[in-house]
């Protein structure tokens, strides 16, 4: 199989790595905004290097994975449908919902593969919390909470083009409350602070943002997010039930300090960033990928789910803009 890779900065360098060590990956075309940056990569990795976008697909490929910046991702993904190729895309499909619904008629117009890259569904944590509420060994869920905390802030041009820290940020959040309680959001209140650095306030964002979310079956959810988590990376998934409390993400990395006299000792070497967080579930998810081309398995998170949680992030921010409660029914699927 010959891979396209689209991308390679932080994650587009992971992905490329994961892909070159596997069995059923014989070569990768490597491409980036920056040709000196795809080229070094593919030299260290013995793969190839394209000039631009074009020649991934006058190349040919089996497979495309799209790890640009978001801004181009629904191009991309339009244009891999077109040309009959299958596609694995970090999130989100685009900034906007009109964007996000262009790319996925191209894909369903096409009846090409678009899976998403929500690295979160293939944690060893998350998928025992999923297991336990779906079991039955919580009882009753009646209160979830999810935080995402980065150790520190983007770089400040980045921040225009991330869509804000409810479609850049929680949305894994919300992806991941739908994919555990197997239940959909009914309603938003989503509130948010820009007390930080300035040029969170100069790009109309906010550095920590929080959610009230109501499910569909009553359940109570909060989620939670912030850039600037000085302790270290942290990302948590809480879930109470009538019976017993689970928690995702509590380790000895867990950039977490006890005031207790008798609580944990701190981490010695809290989560720093993403990458080495989640590590393991970036090189699941696209052995997932790979599996899903070869026809070995249905497509584990397609681009109606990431439809689904940008839809929950798009209320959040209507709900931040004009403080009163939305419901996502409001934001539309089509």
């Amino acid at each position: 199989m010959r891979i396209g890779v689209i991308g390679t900065g932080r994650i587009g360098t992971l992905h490329a790595r994961t892909l070159h060590r596997h069995r059923e990956v014989g070569s990768l075309i490597l491409t980036d905004a920056d040709p000196a940056r795809a080229q070094a990569l593919a030299h260290r990795l013995g793969e190839t290097a394209a000039p631009g976008t074009d020649e991934i697909f006058k190349w040919g490929v089996d497979a495309v994975v799209i790890t640009t910046a978001t801004a181009a991702h629904a191009e991309l993904i339009g244009r891999a449908a077109r040309s009959g190729l299958p596609v694995f895309c970090e999130k989100p499909i685009a900034l906007d919902l009109p964007g996000t619904l262009h790319a996925l008629a191209e894909v369903e117009k096409a009846g090409t593969i678009l899976q998403m890259g929500f690295q979160r569904r293939f944690d060893a944590g998350y998928a025992g919390a999923r297991e336990a509420v779906r079991a039955g060994r919580l009882g009753r869920l009646h209160t979830v909470r999810a935080l995402t905390c980065d150790q520190s802030p983007p770089p400040a041009p980045w921040l225009p083009l991330s869509g804000g820290l409810f479609r850049d940020t929680l949305i894994h959040d919300f992806d991941i409350l739908r994919w555990v309680t197997g239940r959909e959001v009914a309603s938003v209140y989503a509130v948010g602070s820009d007390r930080g650095p300035a040029m969170f306030r100069e790009a109309g964002d906010v550095d920590t943002g929080a959610a009230l979310l109501t499910l569909d079956d009553g359940t109570l959810a909060v989620a939670t997010a912030t850039r600037l988590n000085g302790a270290g990376y942290d990302v948590r998934m809480e879930l109470a039930g009538e019976r017993d409390t689970v928690v995702v993400g509590l380790d000895d990395r867990t950039p977490l300090a006890s005031t207790e006299p008798t609580g944990p000792p701190p981490a010695d070497k809290p989560w720093t960033g993403f990458p080495e967080r989640f590590g393991p579930a970036y090189e699941a998810e696209l052995a997932a990928f790979v599996e899903v081309v070869c026809g070995e398995r249905p497509n584990p998170c397609d681009g109606r789910e990431a439809l689904q949680a940008l839809r929950i992030a798009e209320a959040c921010e209507i709900s931040r803009q004009e403080r009163r409660p939305v419901s996502p029914a409001e934001i539309p699927d089509r």
